[in-house]
């Protein structure tokens, strides 16, 4: 049994709690617990419940309810939640908690932190659950070092979220190539290739030249390595220009062959001729569909998404709240900047070139002659109030990496980055909830998306994403009401994941920062 801890929630009563340390495994014979008159927000939309009764015993919920109707069993741990709210634990979908990001020389970088590898994964997890993130899906990073950093928090050793990984996007070639960062082969390092090789595991670049019965073979080698999920590229990284990857038939080979093994398939294509044909190769979800190469998504895609039920991971956190100020105070100085220098180019007779068109584009956000594309800040969030408004089941993946847009990579070798904290680990998922709301959706909605929802991203809605009994106790009580104010979800009093009441200012337990001015690793173990 771990040691019993006075613990004071909010202003109510003192009670004895059960603290589990980070460890330390729950004991299945410790005594329930039971959050009596809190306010219930189950996640799956309804009214909630007042005046509500949530039984706890092991890691299982046991019973919920109007507290008249719901008995709370002998011995139980009792947590007056008068004046609280209980919704289900957050979920996000898309994040990346190893070192699986750089560009150019920035991949060199990677080497003074992989010695500390499996302490910056479990530290960008621990951050996620001290904001309430109790599920954490990793679209795209370092397979080997995450299923070990996993292992222990499902054996109880270390504390951290229910995670699911993914390792590569297969057919890319890892951070340092030509389909994740346009470098080619003969531009980079032994150590950049070495890298590229540990986060590809023979599911990179070479996939796009395989026959399909040749790519059969290979996506069923890199599924023996264990990932949770596939996510594949079904273009290049970048929004511009974005080929197109794999054909019809070899998307359909990946997804026949991830399904066989009862695994979600999902995509990442920043094209609409590219999304379609993933969406016709039958995906369960779209990373980040907002971003479809600075294009307006079709009328028939979003139609398609619809009535496929696909899921839509959505990077709310990069075009609401503070970062959409940023995005419109560059974007109104670049207007300003262009309509100086047009005024002081009147006599210029050389036409714009197609790059300076693109450019203009995508600094000011305004359409230009001659260019399909549309801005890219402002595109993104035109697409996700289209694809929240016609139906879509919408989850917030946000790209969340340990130190913002940056990641751990690099960054001590310039200037802080401007425009990072809605990527930070935890907090950004924060943002992108409260972002659902800005976008159009009610509270309600926004909460259903980051839990329930969350859960559907998996299909393991049976097994968590709502408060029902039977599922697992991932919980977070919070000391105002949400569906009266959104931002009230960062009001956290507690967190629960799997019947475990969680120290927050314990996590994280082992933390590495960085000395911005020496460029050196703090912390040790």
């Amino acid at each position: 049994m771990p040691a019993k801890t006075l613990v004071r929630v909010g202003a109510f009563a003192a009670v004895l709690l059960p603290i589990w340390p980070a460890s330390v495994t729950a004991q299945q014979d410790s005594p329930p617990l039971a959050i009596v008159g809190a306010t219930i927000i189950d996640g799956n939309g309804g009214a909630p419940i007042n005046d509500g009764t949530l039984v706890i015993e092991g890691d299982r919920i046991l019973a919920v309810g109007p507290a008249a109707s719901v008995a709370v069993p002998a011995g139980a741990k009792v947590i007056d939640g008068t004046g609280k709210f209980v919704t289900p634990g957050f979920v996000d979908t898309n994040v990346h908690m190893s070192l699986a990001f750089g560009r150019g020389a920035r991949v060199e970088e990677h080497a003074a932190y992989w010695p500390h590898h499996e302490r910056i994964i479990l530290q960008g997890l621990q951050l996620h659950l001290k904001h309430g993130v109790t599920t954490v899906r990793d679209s795209y990073g370092v397979l080997r070092p995450m299923q070990r950093v996993k292992k222990k928090i499902d054996a109880g050793e270390e504390i951290g979220p229910r995670t699911y990984l993914a390792g590569n996007i297969v057919g890319w070639g890892g951070p340092a190539s030509e389909t994740f960062a346009g470098l080619p082969e003969s531009e980079i390092s032994f150590f950049a290739e070495q890298m590229n090789d540990e986060v590809t595991l023979g599911s990179g670049e070479e996939m796009i030249h395989m026959t399909p019965d040749e790519l059969r073979v290979a996506i069923n080698a890199y599924l023996d390595h264990g990932p949770d999920f596939i996510k594949y590229g079904a273009t290049h990284h970048f929004n511009y220009p974005a080929p197109i990857a794999f054909s019809p038939r070899a998307q359909r080979v990946i997804v026949e062959e991830t399904h066989r093994r009862g695994l979600v398939a999902e995509t990442h294509a920043t094209s609409l001729e590219g999304l379609r044909l993933s969406v016709l190769a039958g995906i369960d979800l779209i990373q980040h569909p907002d971003n479809v190469g600075n294009r307006t998504i079709t009328d028939e895609l979003v139609d398609l998404i619809v009535e496929r039920d696909i899921v839509c991971s959505m990077l709310i956190n990069q075009f609401t709240g503070p970062s959409w100020q940023f995005h419109l105070r560059n974007m109104e100085r670049a207007r300003e900047a262009l309509a100086e220098a047009e005024a002081g180019d009147r006599q210029r007779r050389i036409p714009p070139t197609t790059a300076e068109i693109r450019r203009r584009v995508q600094d000011t956000g305004l359409p230009q002659p001659g260019s399909v594309m549309e801005g890219r800040w402002t595109t993104k969030r035109t697409n996700a109030k289209k694809l929240i408004e016609a139906g879509c089941i919408v989850t917030v993946g946000t790209d969340n990496t340990l130190f913002g847009r940056g990641g751990v990579a690099a960054d001590f070798l310039r200037e802080e980055p401007e425009n990072m904290e809605h990527q930070l680990p935890g907090l950004g998922t924060i943002f992108a909830i409260e972002g659902l709301v800005e976008l159009g959706m009610t509270p309600s909605e926004a909460i259903v998306a980051a839990t329930r929802n969350g859960a559907l991203a998996s299909k393991a809605l049976d097994e968590y994403g709502t408060i029902e009994v039977g599922k697992a106790a991932d919980i977070v009580v919070l000391d105002a009401d949400p569906l009266a104010d959104i931002s009230n979800i960062r009001r956290l009093s507690m967190v629960i994941k799997g019947g475990r009441v969680i120290d927050v200012d314990a996590l994280p337990t082992n933390p590495i920062a960085l000395d911005w001015a020496a460029g050196t690793l703090q912390g040790s173990r």
